[in-house]
């Protein structure tokens, strides 16, 4: 039985962005060969809290992924992040995933405390807080992409690849 992923990625949000490098990311991850996974997407998602937390639910509640990869947008960081957690208000939930050992061996990722704040977090906090109060085993985690240039591209699509491939 192949493992159920779900991928999710955001659209631009600001004039001057093109394209979000979620969904570029996610664009070059759909083309990969992964025989033992079964990828679904769920991209361009629309820059709301509600909005987007009532899409990705309602896929999660329609396919029941194993394994759950939030991707958002971070133009001003320069590699890949893996959130630890994310808040709304005082309540704080956090990824089940060691990402201690996730991270250990990757070229360009490192954890990160910080989910921003703003559209990813919300979303980052409903699932985590949706997966824990429900019967499902899911795996979750949010991952912050730079924009990706010729100079970098190859090796974040390398780390997230060992990310899939660690997590499932």
């Amino acid at each position: 039985m192949k493992t159920k992923v779900l991928l999710t990625s955001f659209d631009i949000w600001e004039p001057h962005h093109k394209s979000n490098s979620s969904d570029d990311l996610l664009g070059l991850i759909s083309v990969q060969k992964l025989t033992n996974y079964s990828l679904s997407f769920l991209r361009k998602l629309p820059v709301d809290s509600q909005l987007a937390t009532q899409i990705v639910i309602a896929k999660i509640e329609e396919i029941q992924p194993d394994v759950i990869i939030c991707c958002g947008m971070a133009e001003t960081r320069k590699i890949l992040t893996i959130e630890s957690q994310a808040s709304c208000g005082e309540v704080v939930m956090k990824t089940s995933i060691n990402l201690a050992e996730l991270v250990a061996g990757l070229d360009v990722t490192e954890i990160s405390n910080d989910a921003g704040k703003f559209v990813c977090e919300d979303l980052y906090y409903s699932v985590l807080k949706y997966l824990d109060m429900s019967c499902y085993q899911s795996k979750c985690i949010f991952v912050h992409v730079p924009v990706l240039t010729e100079n970098n591209r190859d090796k974040i699509v390398g780390d997230f690849m060992k990310i899939l491939l660690y997590i499932v």
